[in-house]
């Protein structure tokens, strides 16, 4: 029950190494050569620091929150997978509709499809036909007949040639870091991002491997010949719930490959309209958006929101810049004063927007960090944000040094003022726990009867609690454990990182008398685990001299062995 991390050409990606880097080489050269190296150098600088990151990626995943992974992916989610879709199924709604009335009740609603056909293949196929029967009874002009035939004249083999393009696109290095920079910080930040996501789906990939893949991949493409880097992009929560396994992405690769040798691209877009293809994006785009509050404790729900806005900024940013652009001006020819007066904050938005990722993850862990009452580590996140925007990979126009004096002042003052009430609050403790631990002591351990009921939650550590604790025989069935007022004793347990779905699970399927309360971990930590009612558990055999449930059973099976 794996479901392959999706990975392909990053979207983002082949906007800016078109528009940003390839263009202005073209318009300065003329040569489309030359261009198109300079993207191949491009491709291969994103490689090298994803592969760097791919060092500390661990150590950083290990330490952000998950609420500010996901709440970073869902605002991708949202403003780039999400609203295009929508808005192109909008274009023609008689079709777009058509196919999303499949997506809602076969992927939301899970109802089966006729003859089990699967929903995708039936969504597009059923909106497609609806689209050509429009088209060839004259009332829509959506699909063009012609194009059919042109485009299976243009198919061809023309498969890809190592060579040493890349090596003379490097030769004019200097002008490239400015978007690689951020853009390869983006694709090591976003790669994390979905591990986590797919993490809290239920599959946990190595973050290691998963960034080597990413800049590995990025690397062979551009001696191949593809300016455009692969990534393990968003979605993996989606393919997972409709059912996709390891071999999707197997055939998704197959499948693309033999389009782009042979051309087939041109053809494909023949065929189908765009708005029976979008909706499949569109649910993608729901189903990851939904997954940051559905994965996360409901404290961080504010957090989660504040995660999302730097990409509706960078969103919003494009939007403008490309209608002005339409118009045949820009933000700064139509000046800064009349669009205020407008109502459109442009400055404020670009620079609350530029990486868009990393901005989103900073603010939502420094916000996760301040519900838990971890001032310190959140004072240490915003000086980390002053620094990157010091360097102007966040909140910043261009890669340099003092690249947004404003931002980093901002992140430096409020880290102070963080730091400061962590002074003053250096005495409280917080009786609040977290909700995504969870000590289990029982048959929710590893090999024993309940912990499927755990799937989806990652073990951290195997630990025991303070010794402060009494544990009894519940009819042989489950232990009951509580703390004790005295003649406690340490008791073996397992401790779990676990998604708040995962967590209602398990609540769900407890034995009766078994509830959810704080326990004292034997390092001092107080983390939410498994106990029973004392008095309840005192009429049944107590086991506390033997450290825990599965010692327990082990005695019992050294007995029926003598």
């Amino acid at each position: 029950d794996v479901t392959a991390l999706p990975y392909g050409p990053s979207v983002p990606h082949m906007f800016i190494v078109v528009f940003v880097v390839m263009l202005p080489v073209l318009l300065r050269t003329k040569d489309p050569v030359q261009a198109w190296q300079a993207g191949l150098a491009w491709a291969f600088i994103i490689g090298v620091i994803v592969l760097c990151g791919a060092l500390v990626g661990p150590w950083i995943l290990r330490w952000t929150p998950r609420a500010a992974m996901l709440g970073a992916l869902a605002g991708i989610s949202i403003a780039f997978i999400a609203m295009r879709p929508a808005a192109q199924m909008w274009e023609a709604p008689w079709i777009g509709l058509v196919a999303f009335a499949f997506i809602l009740v076969g992927w939301l609603g899970y109802r089966r499809m006729p003859f089990g056909a699967p929903v995708g293949l039936l969504s597009v196929c059923v909106a497609t036909a609806v689209g050509w029967i429009a088209v060839l009874a004259g009332w829509s002009n959506i699909l063009e007949p012609s194009a059919v035939s042109e485009s299976l004249g243009e198919l061809a083999l023309r498969l890809p040639i190592p060579g040493g393009e890349v090596i003379d696109g490097l030769r004019d290095i200097a002008p490239l870091l400015a978007t690689a920079i951020p853009l390869g910080v983006y694709n090591f930040a976003e790669g994390m991002s979905n591990v986590e996501s797919a993490a809290a789906a239920g599959d946990r990939y190595p973050v290691r491997q998963v960034l080597a893949a990413d800049g590995i991949g990025a690397i062979v493409g551009s001696f191949l010949g593809s300016p455009f880097p692969p990534a393990v992009y968003i979605g993996h929560p989606g393919w997972k719930q409709v059912g996709g396994r390891i071999g999707y992405s197997l055939v998704t690769g197959i499948v693309v490959a033999v389009v782009c040798v042979t051309g087939l691209v041109g053809t494909f877009l023949a065929i189908f309209p765009m708005p029976a293809l979008v909706p499949v994006l569109l649910y993608i785009g729901l189903v990851i958006g939904s997954q940051a509050n559905t994965a996360s404790a409901r404290r961080y729900a504010p957090a989660i929101v504040l995660a999302i806005l730097p990409s509706l900024a960078q969103w919003a940013t494009g939007q403008i810049d490309n209608a002005l652009a339409a118009a045949g001006t820009t933000a700064a020819t139509v000046g800064t004063d009349k669009l205020i007066a407008a109502g459109v904050i442009y400055d404020g938005l670009q620079l609350f927007g530029q990486g868009a990722v990393l901005v989103g993850i900073l603010l939502g862990a420094i916000a996760c960090f301040v519900i838990d009452r971890r001032y310190y580590f959140a004072a240490a996140t915003a000086v980390v944000a002053a620094a990157l925007s010091f360097v102007g990979l966040v909140n910043a126009e261009s890669v340099t040094w003092n690249a947004a004096p404003p931002a980093t002042i901002g992140y430096l003052l409020l880290a102070a003022i963080l730091a400061g009430f962590g002074y003053a609050a250096r005495a409280e403790k917080s009786g609040e726990l977290d909700d995504g631990l969870l000590f289990v002591n029982g048959t929710l351990m590893r090999g024993l009867p309940l912990h499927d009921n755990l799937a989806g939650a990652e073990l951290l550590e195997e630990t025991r609690t303070a010794p402060a604790y009494r544990v009894h025989s519940i009819d042989d069935v489950h232990p009951g454990m509580y703390r004790a007022d005295d003649g406690g004793a340490s008791i073996s347990g397992e401790l779990y990182a676990i998604p708040i779905e995962t967590l209602l699970r398990v609540i769900e399927g407890e034995p009766p008398g078994l509830y959810r309360g704080p326990v004292e971990l034997i390092d001092g930590r107080v983390v939410p685990g498994i106990l029973f009612d004392e008095a309840t558990a005192k009429r049944h055999p107590e086991i506390t001299a033997l450290g825990g449930w599965r010692e327990y059973l082990g005695s019992k099976s050294d007995v029926s062995r003598s």
